[in-house]
Order: C-alpha cells, then sequence, then structure tokens
C-alpha cells in the first residue's frame, strides 16, 4: 500500500512574515488565557497537605509515583481541572491521564494522597469511570496507584449509593476483566471499605509493605453504639479500638499476603512495587508498531507555535482549517475524502507517527454560492454549520473507518445544525442522528478536540463524549467554548416573547433587557476553557502545541492491541478516495 500511504498530498503552507505580525495580538490573548490554565492547574496540584508533609512519612505523592512509573515523558494528563461538584479540596482526589508503561501504553489513575489520604470525595467516582471507560475504549491495561483511605464520611450521601455511585466503579473492574483488559494495582497506605474494593477488585495486585485491605476501618471494626447513641463510656471503647487498629490495621499483609495470598507480591519499598507494576506491564499483549505503521514517522513540515496565530481567540474571525491541519499531520500530508462535496466539513486520512487516522474537522468562512442546494438561494450557507452534504460526507467517512478500522480523530468549531423548515424537509435531523449510528457502528478509537465552538447537536454528533462510546478523551484549547447556543441566541430565544408581551403592555423594556445580558454573560462565564474542564466537558484543557503529542500518544495506543484489524491491502477508504 505504499503507493496509497507512503507519500500523500500536501496540506498547508508556511505563514508569511505579514500574517506572523498580524497576529501578535491574537498569540498574547492566548497566552494570557494558557497563563489562567496553568494557574488553575498548579492550584490543584497543590492541594491538601504539602508535599513535604508526605516525605516526612517515608512517603511519595502520587504525582512522583506516576513520574517513577511512566516510561520518560509519556505522562499525558486528562481531567486534571475535573471537579464537577466544585469541591472544598478543589479536586476530585484523584489522577488520571494515558501514559507508556515498559513501552506499552495504559490507562492510569492514582489516589491523590495529599488531599484526604486518597479519601472517596464527591465527583471521584465520575473521574474513575472516565479512567476505566478509556481502558476499554482503546483496549488497554488499567493501572491504579492506590492509596485510598475510604469515604469521607461527612459526604457519603454523594458518594455511596446509586446507579453511579462508588461502588459501581469495582463493577467496572470486573467488566473490564471479564473482557480481558488488565486491571492493576500498585497499594500503599491504609485501604479501608471503599478503598479495600478499590484493592480487591483488580485483576493483579502489587502491595508495599505497609500497605492493606480491609471490608472496614478501625472506626468500623469498634461497631455501632449498642446504646443507641454515643457517651463518654462509648467514646473510651472506641479510643482503644482506634489505638488498637492505629498499631495493625485490619487487612494488612500478614493476612493478604502470607494468609490469603490476595496481594501478589509484597515490597518494602516504594519503588519495588511500582517496579513489579513495570515488570508485569511489560507482559501485556503489544503488537511491534511496524505491523500498522503504513510510513516512517515524520514531523509536520511547520512549527506547531503557528496555531496560536491561526486560530483566532474571536469566534467570528474565520481561518484555514487546512493550515491547523498542517501544523498536526506526519509531513503536513493528507488524503481527502470527497473535496468537491460538502463543503463545510474536512473528511481525509492523515499519518500520525507513521500510523493511519480518519479526520473529520468543520470549515469556517462563506461556503460559495448556491450552497446548501435544498435552499434553492433563500439563504448562503457559511462554515461551522452542517448542512445536508456535509452530514453525508461525515457518515460516509465513519463507516469508511469503521470497515478498515481506522481511529478517528475529529476537530470540532461548528455552530450547530441549519435549522428551520427547509433544513427540516432535507433530512437534516435524521441525517444528524443517522451520524451518531455510524460512528456507534463503527467500533474504532476515537479523540475529540473542541478547537473553538461546540454548540447544540452539532457538539454531540461529532464525535463528542455524549453521543458515543467510542471517545477515549475529549481535549479543549484555550479557545474552546461549549455551550447549547451562543448567550446572546439563548437570551433572545429565551426572552422574545417576554418582550413583546412588555411591550404591548406598555410596560418599560430595560428589566427585561438586564435579564438578557445577565443570562447572555452567564453563558459566556460557563463556557471559558477552565469552567469547561472543571464540569466535565473537556477531558484536558492543553496549549495548541502540545495537541500532537496528544496525538501520538492516541495513535500510537489505538494500535498498540486493537481489537480487531483490517490487513491494509484489503482497504476500501484509499482506494475510494483514489478512485
Amino acid at each position: 500500500m505504499k503507493p496509497y500511504f507512503e507519500k500523500m498530498s500536501s496540506i498547508g503552507r508556511a505563514l508569511t512574515e505579514s500574517e506572523i505580525k498580524r497576529e501578535a495580538a491574537n498569540m498574547h490573548e492566548i497566552a494570557k488565557i494558557e497563563e489562567g490554565v496553568a494557574e488553575a492547574l498548579e492550584k490543584i496540584k497543590m492541594a491538601g497537605i504539602p508535599a513535604e508533609k508526605i516525605h516526612k512519612r517515608g512517603e511519595k505523592t502520587a504525582w512522583e509515583r506516576i513520574e517513577l512509573l511512566v516510561d520518560p515523558g509519556t505522562f499525558l494528563p486528562l481531567n486534571s481541572l475535573y471537579d464537577p461538584e466544585f469541591n472544598q479540596e478543589g479536586t476530585t482526589g484523584v489522577i488520571n491521564g494515558l501514559g507508556r508503561i515498559s513501552g506499552r501504553y495504559a490507562s492510569i489513575i492514582a489516589s491523590d494522597n495529599k488531599v484526604l489520604a486518597g479519601a472517596w470525595i464527591a465527583g471521584q467516582r465520575e473521574n474513575v469511570f472516565r479512567a476505566q471507560d478509556m481502558a476499554e475504549q482503546l483496549n488497554i491495561p488499567l493501572v491504579w496507584i492506590l492509596n485510598c483511605s475510604g469515604v469521607k464520611l461527612t459526604e457519603q450521601e454523594k458518594v455511596y449509593a446509586g446507579r453511579r455511585s462508588g461502588g459501581r466503579t469495582f463493577f467496572r473492574h470486573s467488566e473490564l476483566i471479564e473482557k480481558g483488559i488488565p486491571v492493576i494495582v500498585a497499594m500503599y497506605g491504609t485501604n479501608p471499605a471503599g478503598g479495600g474494593y478499590h484493592a480487591i477488585s483488580p485483576a493483579i495486585i502489587f502491595a508495599h509493605e505497609k500497605s492493606n485491605m480491609a471490608v472496614g476501618g478501625g472506626g468500623i471494626v469498634s461497631g455501632m453504639s449498642p446504646k443507641g447513641h454515643f457517651d463518654l463510656e462509648g467514646a473510651e471503647t472506641l479510643i482503644e479500638a482506634t489505638r488498637k487498629f492505629k498499631q495493625a490495621p485490619p487487612g494488612g499483609v500478614k493476612i493478604h499476603h502470607d494468609e490469603t495470598g490476595f496481594m501478589r507480591e509484597v515490597f518494602d519499598t516504594e519503588e519495588g512495587v511500582l517496579e513489579a507494576v513495570k515488570k508485569c506491564m511489560a507482559g501485556m499483549p503489544f503488537y511491534d508498531p511496524a505491523t500498522f505503521r503504513v510510513a516512517e514517522p515524520a514531523d509536520p513540515l511547520y512549527p506547531a507555535e503557528d496555531l496560536n496565530r491561526i486560530v483566532p481567540v474571536n469566534q467570528k474571525r474565520t481561518y484555514s482549517i487546512e493550515q491547523v491541519l498542517a501544523r498536526l499531520f506526519d509531513g503536513s500530508e493528507h488524503m481527502e475524502y470527497r473535496p468537491d462535496y460538502g463543503p463545510e466539513v474536512y473528511c481525509g486520512l492523515a499519518k500520525i507517527d507513521g500510523f493511519l487516522v480518519g479526520v473529520i474537522a468543520n470549515r469556517q468562512g462563506f461556503l460559495g454560492k448556491g450552497y446548501p442546494k435544498y435552499a434553492e438561494d433563500q439563504y448562503l450557507g457559511i462554515g461551522g454549520k452542517l448542512y445536508r452534504e456535509g452530514l453525508i460526507k461525515m457518515n460516509e467517512l465513519v463507516m469508511f473507518c469503521g470497515r478498515d478500522k481506522i481511529p478517528m480523530i475529529w476537530f470540532q468549531d461548528t455552530s450547530g445544525i441549519d435549522v428551520g423548515d427547509i433544513a427540516e424537509k432535507a433530512e437534516l435531523l435524521g441525517l444528524g442522528q443517522s451520524l451518531i449510528y455510524s460512528i456507534e457502528s463503527s467500533h474504532v478509537p476515537m479523540m475529540c478536540v473542541v478547537l473553538r465552538k461546540g454548540t447544540a447537536a452539532a457538539h454531540y454528533i461529532m464525535g463528542g463524549p455524549q453521543a458515543t462510546r467510542n471517545n477515549a478523551f475529549t481535549l479543549g484549547v484555550p479557545t474552546t467554548e461549549i455551550y447549547v447556543m451562543h448567550g446572546e441566541t439563548a437570551s433572545a430565544a429565551a426572552f422574545a416573547r417576554r418582550l413583546v408581551k412588555e411591550q404591548d403592555a406598555g410596560h418599560p423594556l430595560e428589566p427585561v433587557i438586564d435579564k438578557m445580558n445577565a443570562l447572555a454573560q452567564q453563558y459566556h462565564d460557563q463556557s471559558r476553557p477552565v469552567y469547561c474542564a472543571k464540569a466535565g466537558l473537556v477531558d484536558e484543557i492543553i496549549p495548541m502545541p502540545q495537541l500532537r503529542d496528544y496525538f501520538i500518544g492516541f495513535a500510537r495506543t489505538s494500535y498498540q492491541n486493537p481489537k480487531s484489524i483490517c490487513p491494509q491491502h484489503q482497504m476500501l477508504l484509499p482506494r475510494s478516495i483514489r478512485g
């Protein structure tokens, strides 16, 4: 297949000196946003007790453990800012991401032992689900660095019960194992109750000699007060039991290594536990990259820093998506699918680190006279919006990628799907749902980048995490905005009838206008990059020059141990492009 993939068509061009000078202000604005994101990330890293206090206990922090575990420079953090309950701790108490261990990628999640000794707190379960889902979608091991002190008992109602409670994470471990996806735990510290089930539900357990796992901790083992209330006598009994179990917590190494055998190996150093995980990972299923590479890896021809010049912060300005892609694809090469059809979207094939990926992206700007055809010149098409041809083209590419087992990367900058009776007659509602069906039927790994706007149903159907099981993760960048519609549009929709009513009644319009402006501001504030990450609308906010690092991790992971394979000489998509 070398004629198809080894040398593809060029995409993009170098920026001119005038373009570089003209976009200096845009670079400056993006730098300010990046600074705000970095500050928010640093605040999360500093949450809880100081690292020095952890070190005095003879322990390492979660971040230090991750650094020792992964191959240098390969950890790609995800959900760093995620905090859907907006906890007083400022975090969900876990750190997760994609990282390579002994040459093999894994979904990694670590208890943050600086925050309530790694306790279960509100929102943590959803963070854990994300790491588990990524392991399933990419068919890679899930590696836990566990140090969980159980549930934050004062907020148990936010953690314990319900269909998507903390307990469901243990079921998900079993589900992953049943599907052939290893779950490996490196265990540190005291792990009672929920921490105990996190420890026992993985398939392979490596433990530090001072760690334990148990159904309950000292306070639980001492039992309820037989009197139905607490008094001085009961308090003394509880103190005695607590002192006893502090000296020797239940479920230690003497029980679960020497007696039950639940702990596969025990080590007297933190490093020893992590080395055992590395050795275990070295034996996991792994294809030689040469099996699936269609060409030698190559850097893009143009610098990644250009992205901060090309993508405008001002959402009303247009740009060339081809110029963006040229800074991300191997060799700045591509194969475009049906370039003369559905001009509002780019669809094609590209190479990332020598691996083949399918790509779909929104185009911006005026789409030309006579488009969309079904409008019959009643209105003109503009980029960012989806029309009949574009929806059909995306459906076709997704089906081809599913057939040929090609992982996909989506770039969103969309204002939504065309609306109104003309659009309804053109079957856009059905075509949008068809795209969701095509994605679900494809069974290929996907990732998404919200490059600027993620709006309305278009955000769902273009590889968004809401409408597919295939989405491994979604990235945001400094220019990201996500909302059901623009704040001004939402205000108009919410208050239009009220304006008419007030005017007809002869009332002043200013109070309604004030409410409209307040709603528009609320939409603006709740669509900023940091808010999107905290609320979980994206999995991480990263600088645009780092996008390719995540693309490489995604591509390598997708081809590490794929569930199914299409031989390159049997692929149809490149042949459909070539004709």
